[in-house]
């Protein structure tokens, strides 16, 4: 294989990376790499504390991908043991361990859904348990004492913490070592994280040269900011674009980000070319919509296919812009004259994942009968026998209520 020229490979490694621990070492990488024909080793390790993506995690991913399309040698650990102990990074608490069970199953769907983005055939899968689980105590110590106390307090996570007297487990201490010993083990050159997992990536660092191996260069991605445009993307926030959402959610809750987001999703979670951004950016900036609609489009493409973007963008012009029901709006026929509370048959069409979550659409206005808006969470109706009325849930979900 015939690697780029360096001056190219570094130009498609540095977009929209934030930082590059050392950047000089990464140049005399691939410098290397090239001379030799010998791909760098790059890592990724991901605990699969939740079973599905978003956007926020395909920025790291797509990363990956770049450094597969370059020629070099991907390697995705699973966290199985690290997940177990709790990656403390950004905590203001003690995060739960999870089992192993929950860990294989959470793994599963990650890896099923990490392959929408990474080529599979360019792909090394493996296990952090493999290496870390058959250690023992003495293995632990010896490790432990390669990090001093003071080193960890500096961590702004544990650091707030101690401040605040908020208790801080030892197990915590143990997760950047683990992580490290993870670089060790692999002999990686290159090691990918978002910027909150820059002290984690240095241990790894620190940990290679102590076992007298050429120490990996660290390159940290930005955090995604979610549709709200505040905070960083996360179900937890509602502020998320799953990468299995639906064609026409996905298109719809892109066109909802602010605009001064447009270039940056572009450029860290499309696969627009680097040459054509400055194009995108200039768009973005002088005509906004149109360069969202092309950021909705994009994105139903890469995860969905052509022809799921074309529906999506017909969708969205058929019932936003004109505010007609689709022709494939789903029926849902009820015994006529029979008394029925919208709430439970909101709940029959499965437009929104719980009785909670429908009364809060409810309470902001996202629910409407016949383009009436229904606020009362008691409201009941009764279809007469062949009568039709149209269901409204959010913005994009919209159903035929019809008596029998």
């Amino acid at each position: 294989m015939s690697f780029l020229p360096v001056e190219e490979q570094l130009a498609i490694i540095k977009r929209g990376a934030i930082e590059i621990v050392p950047e000089q070492e990464l140049v005399e990488k691939l410098k290397k790499s090239r001379k030799e024909n010998k791909p760098l080793r790059v890592k990724l390790g991901v605990d699969p504390t939740r079973p599905d993506l978003h956007l926020g995690h395909s920025v790291i991913l797509r990363k990956m991908r770049q450094f597969q399309d370059l020629g070099h040698e991907v390697i995705l650990i699973i966290g199985g043991f690290t997940a177990m102990i709790g990656d403390p990074t950004g905590q203001n608490k003690t995060r739960p361990p999870l089992t192993l069970e929950e860990v294989n199953e959470n793994a599963k769907t990650y890896i099923d859904q990490a392959k929408k983005i990474l080529d599979e055939d360019k792909l090394t899968l493996t296990n952090n348990n493999d290496w870390l689980g058959p250690m023992d105590f003495m293995d632990v110590i010896r490790l432990s004492s390669k990090l001093t106390v003071a080193r960890m307090i500096e961590r702004d996570d544990f650091s707030k913490r101690f401040e605040n007297n908020e208790p801080i487990s030892l197990h915590e201490f143990l997760y950047p070592l683990a992580q490290g010993q993870d670089s060790v083990y692999l002999k990686s050159d290159i090691e990918l994280g978002g910027t909150d997992q820059k002290f984690n990536l240095l241990v790894g660092r620190q940990l290679q040269k102590d076992d007298n191996q050429d120490p990996q260069v660290c390159l940290m991605m930005p955090l995604l900011v979610g549709t709200d445009g505040s905070a960083k993307m996360s179900k937890s926030y509602d502020n998320y674009i799953g990468i299995d959402e639906a064609p026409n959610d996905m298109y719809g809750k892109a066109l909802s980000i602010p605009d001064d987001l447009i270039y940056t999703y572009f450029e860290l979670v499309t696969d627009i070319a680097l040459d054509d951004l400055p194009k995108v950016e200039e768009k973005a900036q002088k005509d906004p919509r149109n360069a969202k609609h092309d950021l909705a489009y994009t994105l139903v493409r890469m995860y969905h296919g052509e022809e799921a973007a074309k529906g999506a963008k017909d969708h969205f012009e058929q019932t936003i812009i004109n505010k007609q029901v689709p022709d494939d709006a789903p029926v849902f026929e009820y015994q006529a004259g029979e008394e029925l509370r919208l709430l439970n048959i909101i709940g029959d069409t499965n437009f929104s994942p719980s009785n909670g979550e429908t009364k809060r659409m409810m309470k902001q206005g996202g629910i409407s009968l016949d383009d009436e808006k229904i606020t009362d969470m008691n409201f009941h109706l009764t279809l007469k026998s062949g009568e039709e009325v149209v269901l409204k849930v959010g913005k994009r979900k919209y159903g035929i209520l019809k008596g029998k």
